[in-house]
């Protein structure tokens, strides 16, 4: 009881105290430089003409490539620690104006925690952002655009408005041509930006009934209590005068009510909804914990697993990796796999890629401590450096370096929804990926002290740098086979992608170097022909899938039609019929029969020739006939196969 009425002296206290939000009222007809007191002004930026220049107003280079930013002396306080929320209008006059034959770049009213206009922010940033902050939490800027040139694919045209948040990448963005508005005329367009504390609207021209843009916008989710209204813009090689004629502003206070009564009532019921949460909370939080704490009972301690590991990559706080990825937002996502999401991040000044392993995974945690301690060991440069991890809040992240270009399937696949797809990789770019795919894993397999299996070797795990050098990466399913003579990996449950798996995995559940080249052997091919590996079935007379495809054009000696038509027949014949036999020979059903990776690389450089390989595709038969390929290359101790066991990998 005693703790009930404490709790509700507390919140009354804090209700009853003043709230108000300060209010910021200013008006500006003209401008004159007597007025440049009440405005901070950025060093390419001026009064002059009886207007603020956001970017320099004189001709000649030093018009440039240039940004501004004006803005209000004096913050305005736009939410408080309640989160009650001010509203405001404004209405401003523009007048740009083109310098060059083409516009360029724009200009736009913004609020921002900061005055100063960011380094690098001239020409498609408009003074808003620059590359590093476009995108972060860090940029902390809200902007209405009016952009005067198609400087990005997402603009709609060189004549628009659009809502930017910490981007200038707009959330939503309309055309002024069906208006007949046309931004850098030279003519005042008149502006008027309105906000409700849930909604902001946006009239150009003198139709105040028909708002050009009007958006659901919560600002205080994207700017601090305190922000800076004013003005940026930017000029490119294409130059234009960004003037603004006049501008008022008018910020609404939010009053306390004066009905003691009202919030003695809504504070005691506060309290009692307050204290019967915190109980739900705490009864559900308990629940879970127990539920959790028996599947964390269930796999070796992640620390002790980890840290045991001689050569453990560095460890990160969680708070750190969320802000670096602007806490997981979904417009920094790389992309998504069986066990997480990857997104964008950047530590210090470096671009990294963070990937957070979904809580839903019922192997999340063993494959986390096996991509830690598989990867954190190995050092080749085809293979994805792993940076750093961090295990917190039941949270599983990883911490890889940054790789451009994304992955190897947006450039040889296209995306049927939407009918799009990147520039197509030539044969060239397609066989140096091959070779260095084939380094990685020879590496993998016969170049480190412990033999390690990838065990989901697939286009998507392929990440390509800005010279579409190949690194393999996503070790999550990886595995070490510790002793000499062990052969595969055991698994409870299957592991790897449909259409990439050996038929023997699948019947077995075993993970051996076989295994894996058979999966090389499937991305040799959808890598030469721009083709997904498909299913088993056969539909309308064709068959899908790509291994069981390739054959048939063997078989009748038609292999050549299998090469993607989007190269347009540009290569060279034996290198691609080489290329495709050598993908059907490590996709054979008989693992015995299939070449090591020494092997692959031999014939990719050209050491040796193709392996033969059956005009008809044999039929898979288990246990497996004995050695064909085996019998050149010694990857197994004393060039056998040795009996199967259980041994678990690590």
């Amino acid at each position: 009881m005693r703790f009930l009425l404490a709790a509700i002296s507390v919140i009354l206290a804090v209700l009853l105290a003043p709230t108000q939000v300060q209010s910021l009222d200013f008006q500006f007809p003209n401008f004159v430089n007597s007025e440049t007191s009440q405005l901070n002004l950025s060093d390419n930026s001026s009064i002059a003409l009886g207007a603020i220049q956001v970017t320099p107003d004189v001709n000649g280079a030093s018009m440039v490539n240039r940004s501004g930013r004006v803005t209000y002396r004096w913050p305005f306080r736009l939410w408080n620690n309640k989160k009650k929320k001010a509203s405001f209008n404004t209405t401003f006059v523009l007048n740009i104006k083109n310098m060059t034959a083409s516009s360029g770049e724009g200009l736009a009213f913004i609020l921002t925690a900061d005055p100063a206009v960011p380094d690098g922010s001239e020409g498609q940033w408009l003074g808003i952002v620059n590359p590093r902050l476009n995108g972060s939490i860090e940029a902390k800027t809200v902007a209405v655009e009016f952009d005067t040139r198609k400087s990005f694919p997402e603009d709609l045209d060189d004549n628009h408005i659009g809502l930017d948040v910490n981007s200038v990448y707009s959330t939503r963005s309309v055309s002024l041509n069906d208006r007949g508005i046309y931004i850098s005329a030279a003519k005042d367009i008149k502006v008027v930006v309105q906000y409700d504390g849930k909604n902001l609207t946006v009239f150009v021209g003198e139709d105040m009934k028909n708002p050009v843009l009007s958006e659901p916008l919560d600002l205080s989710a994207y700017l601090p209590e305190m922000v800076y209204v004013g003005f940026s813009g930017s000029t490119s090689d294409n130059t234009q005068l960004n003037c603004v004629k006049s501008w008022e502003f008018i910020g609404a206070e939010i009053k306390d009510s004066k009905l003691l009564w009202v919030w003695i009532l809504t504070a005691v019921g506060s309290v009692l909804i307050l204290l019967i949460g915190i109980g739900i909370a705490f009864f559900l939080y308990r629940k879970r914990g127990y539920e959790e704490d028996g599947l964390e009972d269930a796999y070796p301690n992640i620390e002790e697993a980890i840290l045991g590991c001689s050569t453990a990559p560095k460890k990160f706080k969680f708070n750190e990796l969320s802000k670096s990825t602007g806490k997981f937002n979904p417009k920094n996502k790389l992309g998504k796999g069986g066990f997480g999401t990857v997104y964008k991040g950047i530590l210090g000044n470096k671009e990294v890629a963070v990937k957070r392993v979904s809580k839903k995974s019922t192997q999340g945690k063993q494959e986390f401590i096996a991509e830690v301690t598989t990867i954190g060991n190995l050092h080749h440069r085809n293979l994805v450096k792993l940076i750093g991890w961090c295990h917190e809040r039941r949270e599983y992240l990883l911490v890889y370096e940054y790789l451009p270009n994304g992955s190897l399937d947006k450039y040889i696949f296209r995306d049927q929804n939407s009918g799009t797809q990147e520039a197509t990789l030539s044969w060239g770019k397609r066989l140096i990926v091959i070779s260095g795919v084939a380094q990685a894993l020879d590496y993998l397999h016969n170049g480190c002290m412990k033999r390690v299996l990838h065990r989901d070797i697939k286009a998507s795990n392929i990440m390509l740098d800005l010279d579409f050098n190949a690194k393999l990466g996503d070790f999550g399913l990886a595995r070490t086979i510790i002793q000499n003579d062990q052969t595969h990996h055991s698994t409870k449950e299957l592991a790897g992608t449909p259409g990439y798996m050996a038929p023997e995995s699948i019947l077995t559940g075993r993970a051996t170097v076989e295994t894996d080249v058979y999966a090389f052997g499937v991305l040799i091919l959808e890598v030469a022909c721009g083709r997904k590996p498909g299913g088993q079935t056969e539909r309308d007379g064709y068959i899908c899938n790509i291994v069981h495809g390739l054959w048939e054009l063997y078989r009748t000696g038609k292999i050549l039609e299998g090469a993607d038509p989007r190269l347009d027949g540009i290569f060279k014949t034996k290198e691609m019929e080489c290329v495709l036999i050598l993908g059907l020979a490590c996709c054979h059903p008989n693992p015995n029969s299939r070449p090591s990776m020494k092997t692959v690389l031999q014939v990719l450089t050209g050491e040796a020739p193709p392996p033969e390989v059956p005009a008809e595709r044999p039929v898979f038969m288990w246990p497996p006939t004995p050695l064909s390929f085996k019998e050149w290359d010694n990857s197994l101790v004393g060039g056998q196969l040795s009996p199967f066991s259980e041994l678990s990998g690590r």
